[in-house]
């Protein structure tokens, strides 16, 4: 099994790279995000590999960083969510959006990817509810923002204290997300008092 390729960038397309490592061009699989952060061809580069083996195909899916290569193997133990759709739903979603997303029941979200209609991303989110906490991405901040960042400690602390008043996590998480790019460097107090205004509607 390939678990790592070094080499240089031939070409890149849509969906997948050629990287030459020693001669040989390997044909890699990526999300268009991992895509749009490779280096222009003929950089080198590092890419992790999960080997796929099939009957009658061998695949190779890249990623540029574990936390996508963590996900993409959580999301393909749907049924239903192959290394196609995984791929579609990381080219849109990053690991912090989408523990976010599935903590928050937002199956809006998981739709925006090819692939996954509304019954699939309910299926997602049913099976993968409880699995996330231990998921990268795990602390972080809403989309747009910067993971690890204050803001993310901020969300974090703001949903806790809304739910210790009542409210789902469901419901209040697009508030907070929407609040926090509003109103951005916002203090707990303010952030919580505006969510409380806008959820009392």
């Amino acid at each position: 099994m390939i678990g790592l390729l070094t080499g240089i960038i031939v070409s890149t397309e849509t969906d997948r790279c050629i990287l030459d490592v020693n001669g040989v061009g390997y044909l890699v699989s990526a999300s268009s995000r991992t895509l749009a952060n490779l280096p222009s061809a003929p950089e080198k580069t590092r890419l992790l590999i999960e080997t796929v083996v099939r009957e009658d195909a061998i695949q190779l899916f890249g990623f540029l960083a574990s936390e996508e290569q963590e996900w993409f193997r959580l999301l393909t133990t749907v049924q239903g969510v192959g290394a196609k759709v995984a791929l579609a739903i990381l080219s849109v979603s990053t690991p912090g959006d989408l523990v976010l997303s599935i903590s928050a029941g937002d199956k809006a979200m998981l739709t925006r990817a090819a692939g996954v209609g509304a019954r699939l991303a309910e299926r997602i989110v049913t099976e993968l509810k409880n699995k996330v906490g231990k998921m990268p991405g795990g602390g972080a901040a809403p989309l747009g923002k910067v993971a690890g960042s204050a803001v993310g400690s901020v969300e974090a602390d703001a949903l806790q204290a809304l739910a210790g008043l009542g409210f789902r996590r469901a419901e209040a998480w697009p508030v907070l997300s929407r609040i926090l790019v509003d109103h951005e460097g916002a203090s707990l107090d303010k952030v919580i008092r505006l969510a409380l205004k806008d959820l009392a509607r």
